[in-house]
């Protein structure tokens, strides 16, 4: 709830969560610690086996690793808050843990857009262009596309962010969230908000269209070049390396699209804050899982792991 003040500095704003029932709370806060908690120690064991492994320290596990880091990094933007807020009965968040959750947010969900299409096109690479893999995905070059992708990420998340600072707001802010989300925050401001609009949606174009196009043309070559191996047995250990990484770019995009799609056809600020769960708490979950039980490698480097750390 925002307090009748002129200083934005001490503007506080009210999160209305998933659920106003006070039965439902302890569940809530229940599931969410425990699918943050998984998050954390999945993401955590996929880095620490792939540093430990020296037969994983290859460009696909090097971004792997990364997308792990960032799947930490994007949980706890949002849900430590929230468990807070849930275990406090407490809904407050004040304007400036608003903005910095709105950073963070958007930068780590950008970067994960980001590594996912780096990802593709290290798939492009390894499946179509086999023998010129070595030479083209040097460590030289992997580092460039994560720090790349990492400024991207920052320049955008900052722009956005200040864009939010130029606006005010009213009194008796409720946002129908259980976190501060960029297109909430400008649908409450007082101000205009054309400018707003019109950088977010370029930025959303740009950095989520743009990205998901290349994974396309990434995919599709990568299909046309399969279909072109003799063998049935070549063909499935081709696509068999794509498997995990379309799975985790198919739960990412369609979910967030999903909630956006869906929030603009019904204008159901509910429905969107429990659909926005899924590309926020559950798909950074999920990847561990996905890359662990379908990958041997990784299989092998997690056992290992446990046996020598007696996990």
């Amino acid at each position: 709830m925002v307090k009748a003040n002129n200083d934005t500095q001490l503007l506080e704003f009210l999160l209305l969560g998933l659920s106003e029932k006070v039965k439902v709370q302890p569940l809530i806060f229940g599931l969410f610690l425990s699918t943050c908690l998984i998050t954390m120690f999945g993401n955590l064991l996929i880095i620490l086996a792939i540093t430990s492994d020296a037969l994983l320290h290859t460009p696909m596990y090097f971004f792997l690793s990364n997308l792990s880091f960032v799947d930490i990094c994007f949980t706890s933007t949002t849900i430590p808050k929230m468990l807070w807020n849930t275990w406090t009965q407490s809904k407050v968040i004040s304007y400036k843990e608003c903005i910095t959750q709105i950073y963070f947010l958007i930068l780590f969900a950008v970067l994960d857009i980001l590594l996912l299409t780096v990802m593709a096109y290290d798939r492009f690479v390894a499946i179509c262009q086999p023998l010129h893999y070595t030479f083209i995905m040097n460590p030289q070059l992997c580092g460039l596309l994560v720090l790349i992708s990492w400024i991207i990420s920052v320049l955008n998340s900052l722009l956005q962010s200040l864009m939010v600072l130029r606006l005010s707001f009213c009194t008796n802010i409720e946002i129908p969230h259980f976190f501060c989300e960029l297109n909430h925050m400008v649908q409450l401001a007082c101000s205009d908000t054309f400018l707003n609009n019109i950088v977010m949606y370029f930025a959303a174009v740009l950095l989520c269209g743009g990205p998901f196009f290349g994974i396309l043309c990434s995919y599709s070559k990568i299909v046309s070049s399969v279909c072109r191996i003799s063998s049935a047995q070549g063909k499935y250990k081709a696509f068999s390396t794509c498997v995990s990484h379309l799975t985790i770019v198919s739960l990412f995009y369609c979910t967030m699209l999903g909630v956006y799609l869906s929030s603009a056809a019904t204008h159901n600020a509910h429905s969107s804050a429990t659909a926005s769960v899924m590309y926020t708490v559950i798909t950074p979950m999920l990847n561990p899982f996905i890359y662990s039980l379908r990958n041997k490698d990784m299989k092998r480097a997690l056992k290992a792991l446990f046996v020598k750390g007696n996990i």
